[in-house]
């Protein structure tokens, strides 16, 4: 087999790629006639989105220091600290929980409509000031002789989670056309350094997902935390050649301002180096173990999205089109509201530029079987994950594992041949 590159990749649907309708894409009972306040739909389409105001609760992590700061100064209470990952890790699972799943989609007559209406884009520009005004504030906290260390460890795993939720906010922001919103994008990137994000998620991952190749794509049988040094290193590696390759097409090497991984880099250097600056050196243990704990959170997503799922050979030798199947969804309406839909994934393969409140779901993707903020949880115990999600990932291939993509040296654990004692040559 050739190895995947981006001369012999297969590459995802564009933004124009026309995928099955579900069958419950159709207009709700209850929609409401034209437009205005509470009439979502452009006149003369009978459509409501319900969720329209539900999206500002995605808020809630970004205010999570400051109120948590509120709490602490009026109650006296360090606990408070902890909030981020209570939010993330309790209630929101919760949420899910109680919540259910809702599968309804926009009607493709208003999805262009929708994708226009800037509000949906401030609910994600938002997040930024508060992002970093929780910043500020928690190295202000860490840099304070009279605060308990476990209240700083609380503020810093609040901040991690702001962290990892903000690469979440900058992936909606990174793929889109208009250069401020590209720009935000790497901002937001600049708390957690994974600044190569921009870089690898767009032009890599996207092009070799659910592949072997992808690191960014967990194999069956892979536990997270064997995945979790495989796809930070070797994304960094990709995004960097991705870059390299790019610039040497116009002829210039890869030590320039021009190249979008140090630049983006260079916007945590000057982070950083201006906290330090005014908040002391003691801060530094913090903001390195927040960052570690926010793209560590970015990538236990990745972990479930594509886990097990792999593309097929064309005869032709090159990777089938992305697919609804090549994708984990989940309809959890707690999560997606948190993630800005991150969770009708599928869609967001097929249609890159696509907006999160236009996503929509499609029956025949492979659905987990609850939310993200569960599931990464359930991701961490790798026995309890493989119990739930191995026999999901053969059923989805009909019983046959050989059709997953399989981690090197675990084949006999699915009764499956070894690429290589069968012949054919591993990925």
């Amino acid at each position: 087999m050739r190895p995947l590159t981006a001369e012999n990749a297969q590459p995802p649907a564009n933004e124009n790629a026309k995928l099955p309708a579900a069958e419950n894409d159709k207009l709700p009972d209850t929609a409401v006639a034209g437009g205005g306040i509470g009439r979502d739909g452009p006149a003369g389409v009978a459509w409501t989105d319900r969720k329209k105001y539900l999206w500002l609760l995605g808020l809630a992590i970004p205010l999570a220091p400051l109120v948590a700061w509120g709490l602490v100064t009026a109650t006296g209470w360090g606990g408070f600290w902890y909030l981020g990952p209570f939010l993330f890790g309790v209630v929101n699972p919760l949420l899910d929980l109680l919540l259910g799943k809702d599968s309804s989609n926009p009607p493709e007559s208003v999805l262009s409509w929708l994708e226009e209406q800037r509000y949906y884009r401030w609910c994600t520009y938002a997040y930024l000031p508060l992002q970093y005004a929780g910043l500020v504030l928690a190295c202000w906290m860490w840099s304070r002789g009279d605060v308990a260390l476990w209240e700083k460890v609380g503020l810093m795993l609040t901040m991690g989670v702001v962290g990892g939720i903000a690469i979440n906010t900058a992936h909606e922001l990174g793929h889109k056309k208009d250069v401020l919103e590209r720009r935000l994008s790497k901002v937001a990137l600049a708390q957690t350094a994974y600044g190569h994000f921009y870089i690898e998620h767009n032009r890599g991952h996207h092009v070799r997902v659910a592949t072997p190749e992808d690191p960014a794509s967990a194999r069956l049988g892979e536990s997270f935390y064997r995945f979790l040094p495989r796809t930070v290193w070797g994304s960094l590696r990709s995004a960097w050649r991705l870059e390299k390759a790019r610039l040497a097409r116009s002829g210039k090497g890869p030590w320039t301002v021009r190249n979008d991984v140090l630049n983006a880099w260079a916007l945590t250097v000057a982070l950083y180096a201006s906290l330090i600056a005014a908040f002391g050196i003691g801060i530094v243990p913090f903001l390195v173990v927040q960052a570690v704990i926010g793209f560590s959170a970015l990538e236990v997503v990745n972990y479930l999205e594509h886990y097990g799922l792999l593309r097929e050979r064309t005869p032709a030798g090159r990777y089938e089109r992305c697919a609804p199947r090549h994708s984990w969804n989940s309809n959890s309406i707690a999560s997606n509201i948190m993630l800005y839909h991150l969770q009708r994934h599928s869609d967001h393969h097929a249609n890159p530029t696509r907006r999160f409140q236009a996503l929509r779901h499609f029956d025949e993707a492979p659905e987990l079987p609850s939310g993200y903020a569960t599931l990464a949880r359930l991701a961490t115990v790798p026995p309890l994950w493989r119990l739930v999600m191995d026999k999901r990932v053969i059923a989805h291939y009909g019983g046959d594992a050989s059709r997953a993509n399989i981690q090197p040296g675990k084949h006999a654990r699915y009764g499956v041949t070894p690429p290589a004692a069968s012949g054919e040559t591993p990925a």
